[in-house]
């Protein structure tokens, strides 16, 4: 066999074993998926998030990513971020929505901790207490910098991605590591092509999100080919690979405390008890 098509199987294997690990951990049917659509989907709280008046006297900064809907499910995420200060009973959550045209930036779109569309968020970065009161000046200062509010592409970007790593950028303590399935999280527009990575502590080198390297201390060594990411963690070990996003340790460290859990389990309880009520999606 010949080094070139040796060189093409190793390429298909990479790009076509992360999808199906991907598949196996979500198979297609599951939870009704196929049913679902943008209108019936469900988009309840996931209980990912503490009580916001439960905890009303302590600040706390999240940011989030859930699936993307339908297929696209199986490639990316869409992320969000959410805060409150103490003293607040409520959160504020940002996240890039690309339809409805305008300024596509939206402010509280949704529910802080909602399912994006049935599919159940995961945490990204997890502050609370003086050093998340810390980060909330800073956080909403970049938001308000984003170049790109009416702009919104899917591929490559700009696009909910583009948005949550200019945040990490301009907020390094976030600590904010976004997963290799973060697609759109690495677009640079080809007038500058290099600078700090999505965490904000380290550096990149990208055209255009779509052909590029990332080396922090967060996403450890990352290559950009054609959008997809892939790579090695070795803060907390773990490959960084399309579809899946990372494999191996957990990239955050859970904060959760005792009374946090019983807000999910109770949380859960609820949606449980509603989903039968409702009844079949139709």
């Amino acid at each position: 066999m010949g080094k070139g098509k040796t060189l093409l199987l190793g390429l298909v294997a990479v790009l076509v074993l992360p999808f199906g690990i991907s598949l196996a951990e979500d198979p297609p049917g599951q939870d009704k998926k196929e049913s679902y659509t943008w209108r019936n989907a469900p988009r309840y709280s996931s209980g990912v998030a503490p009580s916001a008046q439960d905890h009303a006297n302590q600040a706390i900064v999240m940011v989030m990513a859930a699936d993307t809907f339908g297929w696209r499910g199986y490639f990316a995420v869409h992320p969000w971020i959410i805060f409150k200060r103490a003293g607040e009973t409520s959160y504020t959550r940002y996240d890039v929505v690309g339809w409805g045209g305008g300024n596509v930036v939206r402010k509280n779109y949704a529910i802080p901790d909602g399912l994006w569309f049935g599919a159940k968020p995961k945490v990204l970065a997890d502050h609370r207490g003086e050093a998340a009161e810390a980060l909330i000046d800073e956080i909403e200062a970049a938001v308000a910098s984003y170049p790109f509010p009416n702009e919104y592409r899917s591929y490559p970007g700009p696009n909910s991605n583009t948005f949550i790593a200019h945040i990490g950028r301009e907020v390094p303590d976030l600590d904010l590591d976004m997963p290799a399935n973060a697609i759109g999280k690495d677009y640079r527009p080809i007038t500058n092509p290099v600078g700090m990575s999505s965490s904000g502590q380290g550096v990149q080198a990208n055209l255009l999100g779509v052909l590029g390297l990332s080396v922090g201390l967060e996403e450890g060594i990352e290559f950009n080919v054609l959008g997809l990411n892939f790579g090695i963690d070795f803060n907390r070990p773990a490959l960084r690979l399309p579809s899946v996003g990372r494999l191996g340790m957990d990239n955050v460290a859970s904060e959760d405390n005792d009374d946090d859990v019983a807000t999910s389990e109770e949380a859960q309880h609820r949606n449980e008890q509603a989903e039968v009520l409702a009844g079949p999606s139709s």
